[in-house]
């Protein structure tokens, strides 16, 4: 198609209608047919549209195709070359007209022309973001008419005009000098009259030019004669403030900027300290407060701490206090309203006050100054008392003025959202002012809503109800923060009953809330189940919502269960239903029925059988009955992650059941007042038959059906919409349950959406679920396949793609605030389920060991890790993400700890992809140690178990010959170049965060087990160690630790390391654990300790560590570590303390002593009583053995004569002690040197008693006797000594029939080794018996050996076997 000349063959085939009707297939079926042509069809289309002006033309006519090709681009919105393809067909269609403007010409050319290119004026390109290029044209519209300027046009006013105002603001520099000039006293005459200033240009300049308009109307209030005047400038001030909003400049703008330089308070000061005296008064008051709610608005964001001061001191200052005063009419105001004007502006006053408080609450959101934030607590409490003065509830209902209570508790819903709202009254304590607000909240309740019948009958605005409702939410918080018991929950008790029920018994309880549980507002129905929610966290509230609930069928846990269930209610509801329910099960409730409990639990009656259930297996019975994971499947899978959607309109596929009444939800009552079928006096409320609640529904079907969703798409609206949406298909319902009252609750045939925030609430009430009944929910979670369906939600791509919304703030992008509460939603349901994921690990780690599941899972949770933040400017944003890193950390932790075999794997390839993004996490979450030390915990605890178990693994792969071809950590700290200063920052991070903490800082030990891990890894981390100076600071660390621990033991009455809070112990454990990980393996890192004195220290710490045998083994610990394959380390211990460290010797006794000795005299304690301790000292002791200085010190000490003493196992066992086994590992490490094999041979009895071990077993080294006589074999001076005991011989002899391979090796060897050179061995061995031993052993290699594969170690045992075979048959 690059061919114009092949177009016309193609038209001639239809092509263009061939391509539309592909495109309105694909779309009649969502884009699942013919999918692969759509790309190719737009293409072609593109290229015979642009060359041909008259089809484009044609098809630009037609509306149809136009949304065709709207729909193929919301249907393949994910594909970009299709967006663009149909960006650049919708830029040749809608364009074409303009493409065209070069065809009117007024003298058309007669010939024909050829096709021409489709160009667009460059003032299309400025103005539109067009998808694609495309050539352009004028950039000045030739046809647009220019006339020529004449003289006369000069002496037009509008012109005349604007060159005298131009040329003054040129002459001048602008208008700030423009207007000095017209200010001063001097009149300089520089040009001609004509183009001087008139008056009206004078007028003008100061009017427009916003300081000194701004002054003049200062000015004009402070010279006003008459009210009209004074609120004409107020009035032409708030214009200003009108402007800057119009340039969206808010607060930044220049109003509000000079308003910051001028001294306007004064001016209006004398207005705001006295009390309007008439009704001018009152209006002008009513236009300054209005001027300052509006400039409280605009500079919302960037408030002025000086306004706020000034307004808070002015409301705040003794009587009088206009402001205050004027909420509350005193009883002469009262009678004065008789003048309808009058009584008009003092309800427009009391609006204005009330809109200035309540904007003067929202804007101290961002306040840090110390004296403003205190004047706005007293004010908050003092506004609070003179808010409940206008609550006059107790007056007759002629009185009542609704407007005005509704305003009121507007304003007492902005006010008790914030807390310690009633804590600073100098007079009244704070849970007496809650007592009165609950008073009079109540009272309002119960006068207009419950005694008049409900929302049915209730002349009330919904409004009230909202805020009252909604203060009693705020309430319920407030007194749980200021109360210091529970005793304040009866005070929400309420007598029940109606005028028609006189002989009914008074009820005390919270009855009054069920009601506005029904109510037909779903804000209502959500607020009241939220204080129902708050309520409960208490267990007294449990018990009295429970009571409250006689009446209702089922009981408070049906009740709860069925509005949860309730698919045609929407999600804020339900979620606040699922909240009542999670904190029902916080109280332990019994399996089986105990007299005098207070709480029992639900309780399921079946009348049939006359069976009853309580606590636990009732409630199971109550889940299975009402389908419960069911439906909670069923919501997971539609749940709705968007910001928006619309009003799908999708009804029941058969419409409502007969039983419904579309008007049952006007009379609340119905409903919360069905009989039960149980008495309620002789019932315990906790125990009311939970198996009579029915689910409402739209249906009346009782059989499961699967959801049928809408098959057209789902567009994005307004959540407000959403909400509409869901409310008014609750309003088709009704609320009353049917005849026979069952649970089996039918799933609505229509389309039911759920939004994040439920599901969290869900995923919450499955955690509690998994505490009460353990093993019965994991069953149910795993049939459900809950977990899976779960985890399929936490979707990292779409929080990504939300987060670079908010850090790019595009101008097409939705608004901010939008984004923001979706992000939120999407963090929260992520904390929840993670919180959930760790009760299912701890609870059955199956449930989530499955490799697909996770994958996905690990895969989604380091996505989330890493998203990038740092633009993101929101602080409450930011502190979401800050609470979900810290709960996905732990989530982590939690499955490296109990599933770290199925799950290291894919956390370390993970890891491994975001490698860099992980690494300024962890910086990230480690400089947070102040701000957020939860997640600074969270993340370091991760990495240590991380690390940790990286090693475990790495000790099991040890000796496995297979290639491991993933990633390790260890790797990707040392091996990996790429991010080398990423990784030497993240330890640099960690250390200087432990070098920056006090001892007494709990989060310092949290530092030092990352730092630990760390070490015990990465090479890389022992480098930078060494070189930010560990080892040197934790060497001095125990130097001051010692002067420390010598200072306290000369204080009378203070035991040295009895203490724990000392703190000693834990500083000396930490600093030689992190010597110990620093030294591991790093020669550099041990020649820096030896520089530094560790074994003097060390030496000088002794007797205290003797004290503490936690701290003696950390000690041998690291003294292994530090003389391993390290001979001068070794040689260190030998040398006197005295010569190498003077200024210890005072606390070491006598003067040549050593650490050495002391390790001697430790070992010989046989046995000890600590089995751990007594296994480093020979552990270490087996190191020291190598050392030529150490064995000298051995020999002279006679520590060897010990091993003499050694008793031999008795009786029928035949296993050698643990001690035993220490001392044969000790020996063998000895007799590796000829000086060792001299030390061993000169104890009388020792190679006898080492060949009576040889006969005894020990699992974990069952040869070590066999070994030491193989070592001792190969030295000449010591083969006589051998030779010359024949229990030695006849040991190794019979090694070559022993069926362990190894033992024949060592058998082997050892009689090679002694035969080599040796004349006499030879006519010793060519005894028949040893010589026969020789020849079978050789021949059954020869035959094993040479069918199977070759090994070096079978290599090695033939060899050996050869050469004994030919020495023995020499002459």
């Amino acid at each position: 198609m690059q061919d114009i000349k092949m177009h016309a063959v193609v038209k001639k085939l239809c092509l263009i209608d061939k391509i539309i009707e592909y495109l309105n297939e694909c779309v009649g079926q969502d884009g699942e047919v013919i999918e692969c042509l759509i790309q190719p069809s737009l293409t072609l289309l593109r290229k015979v549209l642009c060359a041909d002006p008259v089809l484009r033309v044609s098809l630009s006519q037609q509306s149809s195709l136009l949304t065709l090709l709207l729909r193929v681009s919301l249907i393949f919105h994910e594909d970009c070359t299709v967006v663009t393809e149909v960006g650049a067909l919708f830029c040749l269609l809608l364009f074409d007209e303009v493409s065209r403007m070069d065809m009117w010409s007024d003298n058309p050319s007669s010939k024909p022309s050829s096709p021409s290119v489709f160009s667009l004026p460059v003032s299309v390109f400025r103005r539109y973001h067009l998808p694609v290029h495309a050539l352009g044209h004028h950039a000045v519209s030739p046809y647009s008419m220019v006339l020529p300027l004449s003289a006369d046009c000069l002496a037009l006013k509008p012109v005349s005009d604007m060159l005298r105002m131009a040329w003054n603001l040129s002459w001048y520099h602008g208008s700030d000098n423009l207007l000095k000039q017209m200010n001063s006293e001097t009149k300089i005459h520089e040009f001609l009259d004509t183009l001087k200033l008139s008056t009206e240009d004078t007028l003008t300049l100061r009017m427009t030019h916003t300081a000194s308009g701004l002054k003049d109307c200062l000015h004009s209030i402070v010279q006003a004669a008459a009210h009209r005047e004074a609120r004409a400038a107020v009035t032409r001030m708030s214009f200003y403030l009108l402007n800057d909003r119009l340039s969206f400049k808010d607060g930044t703008g220049p109003c509000g900027i000079t308003l910051k330089s001028l001294s306007w308070h004064t001016t209006l000061n004398r207005f705001l300290q006295v009390l309007p005296a008439c009704t001018e008064d009152e209006k002008l008051l009513i236009d300054i407060i209005h001027f300052l709610n509006k400039l409280l608005k605009e500079q919302r964001k960037y408030v002025s701490t000086e306004l706020l001061n000034w307004l808070l001191e002015l409301l705040l200052r003794h009587s009088p206090n206009p402001l205050f005063d004027l909420l509350v009419l005193t009883e002469s105001q009262s009678r004065e309203e008789a003048d309808a004007i009058r009584t008009a502006v003092r309800q427009q006053l009391q609006k204005e006050l009330m809109a200035l408080f309540n904007t003067l609450l929202l804007s101290f959101g961002a306040v840090a100054d110390r004296k403003c934030l205190e004047l706005f607590y007293v004010f908050q409490t003092q506004l609070a008392l003179k808010l409940l003065q206008c609550l006059r509830v107790t007056d007759a209902p002629h009185f009542y003025g609704l407007p005005s209570l509704e305003r009121t508790l507007r304003g007492m819903a902005h006010l008790t959202a914030f807390p310690g709202w009633s804590s600073h009254s100098p007079l009244t304590k704070p849970l007496e002012i809650c007592v009165k607000y609950l008073t009079g909240l109540l009272e309002v309740i119960t006068s207009f809503y419950v005694e008049r019948g409900g929302n049915a009958m209730s002349f009330m605005g919904k409004g009230v109800t909202k805020s009252t409702v909604l203060c009693l939410l705020h309430l319920s918080h407030e007194m749980m923060a200021q109360a210091q018991s529970s005793e304040w929950m009866s005070l929400w008790f309420l007598p029940l009953g109606s005028q028609g029920e006189e002989h009914a018994p008074t009820q005390q309880g919270l009855a009054w809330l069920i009601p506005l549980w029904v109510d037909r507002d779903p804000e209502v129905r959500f607020t009241s189940l939220g204080l129902g929610s708050a309520l409960t966290t208490l267990a007294a509230g449990c018990v009295a919502l429970a009571s409250s609930c006689q009446n209702i069928s089922g009981g408070l846990w049906g009740t709860v269960v069925s509005i949860l269930l309730d698919q045609s209610e929407c999600s804020m509801v339900r979620r606040e239903a699922a909240f009542i329910l999670q904190n029902l099960l916080v109280i332990p409730m019994p399996s089986v029925i105990i007299k005098d409990y207070t709480w029992q639990g639900p309780c399921v009656h079946d009348e049939d059988s006359g069976l009853s259930l309580t606590g636990k297996p009732a409630l199971q019975a109550l889940l299975y009955h009402c389908h419960f994971y069911e439906h909670l499947s069923q919501m997971v899978k539609h749940c709705y992650l968007g910001r928006y959607t619309f009003d799908l309109n999708c009804s029941a596929l058969h419409g409502t059941s007969e039983g419904n009444d579309l008007n049952g939800l006007d009379d609340s009552f119905k409903f919360w007042r069905a009989p039960s079928r149980m008495s309620n006096q002789d019932q315990d409320p906790s125990s009311l038959s939970t198996s009579e609640t029915t689910v409402a529904a739209s249906l009346g079907s009782a059989e499961f059906q699967p959801h049928m969703l809408c098959a057209a798409p789902l567009p994005e609206a307004s959540h407000d919409q959403f909400v509409a949406q869901v409310a008014g298909q609750h309003e088709t319902a009704s609320p009353r349950p049917p005849q026979d009252s069952s649970l089996s609750a039918p799933l609505p045939r229509q389309c039911v959406f759920v939004t994040p925030p439920l599901l969290s609430a869900v995923c919450s009430l499955l955690d509690s679920l998994l505490a009460t009944t353990p093993g019965d929910t994991a069953d149910a979670l795993r049939q459900a396949r809950l977990m899976e369906l779960l985890c399929g939600i936490a979707d990292a791509a779409l929080l990504e793609t939300r987060v670079r919304e908010l850090q790019a703030l595009l101008p097409a992008s939705p608004p901010l605030e939008h984004t923001q509460a979706q992000v939120s939603f999407l963090l929260e349901y992520l904390s929840s389920l993670s919180r959930l994921l760790q009760s299912c690990l701890l609870v059955d780690p199956d449930l989530l060991v499955q490799d697909e599941l996770l994958k996905s899972l690990i895969t989604n949770v380091i996505r989330v890790l890493t998203i990038y933040i740092k633009d993101v400017l929101d602080a409450e944003l930011i502190s979401a993400f800050y609470q979900t890193w810290t709960h996905l950390f732990n989530l982590l932790a939690t499955l490296l700890r109990k599933a770290g075999p199925a799950s290291l794997p894919s956390i370390t390839m993970g890891l491994a992809r975001h490698w860099a993004a992980v690494i300024d996490t962890f910086c990230t979450c480690v400089g947070l140690s102040t701000t957020c030390p939860p997640l600074y915990t969270a993340s370091l605890q991760f990495l240590s178990i991380l690390l940790t178990e990286e090693a475990k693994r790495h000790l099991q792969d040890k000796d496995k010959t297979s290639l491991r071809h993933s990633p390790t950590l260890a790797s990707l700290l040392d091996e990996t170049q790429e991010n080398q200063a990423s990784v030497e920052r993240l330890n640099e991070v960690i250390l200087q965060s432990y070098e920056g903490k006090s001892s007494k800082d709990t989060l310092r030990r949290v530092a030092a087990n990352a730092l630990l891990s760390l070490l015990a890894i990465s090479r890389r981390a022992q480098k930078l160690a060494l070189r930010a100076s560990l080892v040197d600071g934790c060497i001095e660390q125990m130097k001051h630790i010692h002067a420390q621990l010598n200072l306290d033991c000369l204080r009378p009455g203070k035991a040295a390391l009895k203490r724990k809070d000392d703190g000693f112990i834990k500083e000396l454990s930490i600093a030689m654990q992190l010597l110990r990980n620093c030294l591991y393996q790093n020669e550099e890192c041990k020649e820096a300790a030896l520089e530094a004195h560790l074994v003097p220290v060390l030496h000088a710490l002794w007797p205290w560590l003797l004290m503490d045998d936690s701290l003696m083994q950390i000690a041998l610990q690291l003294l292994c570590v530090y003389t391993a394959n390290f001979p001068s380390g070794c040689s260190s211990l030998c040398w006197s303390s005295y010569g190498q460290h003077p200024a210890q010797a005072a606390h070491r006794g006598a003067a040549g002593s050593s650490l050495m000795l002391c390790i001697l005299k430790l070992a010989s304690q046989v046995p000890l009583e600590n089995a751990a301790v007594q296994q480093m000292v020979f552990m270490f002791l087996s190191n020291l053995a190598l050392s030529h200085d150490c064995k000298g010190v051995i020999q002279k000490n006679n520590f060897l004569q010990n091993f003499l003493s050694l008793t031999l196992p008795k009786g029928g066992s035949k296993h050698l002690s643990n001690l035993t086994v220490l001392w044969l590992k000790l020996l063998l490490n000895m007799s590796f040197g000829e000086d060792g094999q001299q030390m061993i041979l000169r104890l009388d009895g020792c190679l006898d008693l080492l060949t009576e071990m040889s006969r005894y077993k020990h699992k974990s080294s069952p040869y070590v006797p066999l070994l030491i006589f193989h070592n001792i074999c190969f030295s000449p001076a010591n083969k006589p000594k051998i030779l010359a005991n024949e229990k030695i011989i006849s040991v190794l002899a019979a090694c070559l029939e022993s069926e362990n391979q190894n033992a024949q090796r060592i058998g082997a060897a050892a009689l090679w080794a002694l035969i080599h050179n040796y004349q006499k061995a030879k006519t010793t061995l060519k005894n028949p018996s040893i010589k026969r031993r020789v020849d079978e052993a050789y021949s059954i290699a020869k035959k094993t050996f040479s069918d199977s594969e070759e090994t070096p170690l079978n290599t090695y045992y033939l060899k050996c076997l050869e050469n004994l075979v030919q020495q023995l048959n020499s002459s």
